[in-house]
């Protein structure tokens, strides 16, 4: 199954009848689900003004903003309402175009979020459902496209994605640019990096780049870097990671508030011979920024 936002009148594309109602932004919103089946895939398009009221034409279509670079002030709900109703898919379709399968796709599933739009999705999973017992097997991939494009706002917009204050230090951010936001800002993309189960890039080599500096990662290099140690810290994975020279760099000063503890509480790793001060690199011919 993909989920999409319904930006056209997609011709194959039906109406399923099957409505959900989603807070955003302090409101309920009602979404309506359509679904067509292609190439052996449910393609499932979330239906909803938000979406369809800024495309115009073939080739004039603006999906994320009026302008290259410019968010419309409305795309932080536009895509918390998306993530939403992608977690809801799963339970709530019935769907039965398939030979081979029929039916709702249940909670054993793995969401494959990708690029910043869909960054709430671990954390909406967590706080709407697996703290209510549901979804409990269910894990989320992050898969980073494009790490030029972020979902950087102003810190003051938090409260509009509806989530407990504990999750503030995932987003807080302070970055080097001045646009489109001056000063602390939270950052959709860091937080979909630290919340995700698995963080995928689309090559062995993006992999490599993310991770190389400060402008190759756009800021987010040590992020990845941070989200990977937590993955592998006591499991098999980091003594595969330490026995092939790679290891936990303790060294960075992170620009996220609350992690100097987590770092500290990785330095078991600095006592293994040969490790200290050594960053972590790749894993060799896999397309993945985490284990």
């Amino acid at each position: 199954m993909t989920v999409s936002p319904r930006y056209d009148q997609y011709k194959d594309a039906w109406d399923t009848s099957v409505l959900v109602e989603i807070e955003v932004g302090g409101r309920i919103e009602t979404v309506r689900f359509f679904h067509c089946y292609k190439r052996g895939v449910d393609r499932v398009f979330v239906d909803h003004p938000m979406f369809l009221e800024k495309v115009w034409g073939k080739t004039a279509s603006k999906i994320y903003g009026p302008n290259t670079g410019i968010d419309y002030k409305d795309n932080q709900l536009r895509f918390s309402l998306l993530c939403q109703a992608a977690l809801m898919a799963p339970r709530v379709l019935n769907l039965t175009s398939s030979k081979y399968f029929s039916g709702p796709y249940g909670e054993d599933v793995i969401f494959i979020a990708n690029d910043w739009h869909t960054a709430l999705l671990p954390c909406f999973l967590k706080t709407m459902y697996q703290s209510r017992g549901i979804y409990m097997n269910a894990k989320v991939a992050f898969c980073i496209h494009n790490i030029a494009y972020q979902g950087r706002f102003a810190f003051s917009d938090f409260y509009l994605l509806g989530l407990p204050d504990n999750y503030k230090s995932s987003f807080d951010f302070i970055d080097g640019y001045e646009k489109p936001v001056e000063g602390r800002k939270i950052n959709w993309m860091k937080a979909g990096i630290l919340e995700s189960h698995l963080v995928l890039t689309v090559s062995p080599y993006y992999a490599q780049e993310l991770v190389s500096g400060v402008d190759k990662g756009v800021e987010l290099d040590n992020i990845i870097r941070v989200g990977r140690a937590l993955a592998v810290y006591g499991t098999l994975a980091l003594r595969e990671m330490i026995k092939n020279g790679m290891s936990q760099d303790l060294s960075w000063k992170g620009p996220a508030k609350n992690w100097e503890q987590v770092l500290l509480s990785l330095g078991a790793a600095s006592s293994e011979p040969g490790t200290e001060g050594e960053e972590i690199a790749p894993l060799s011919k896999e397309n993945v920024a985490t284990p």
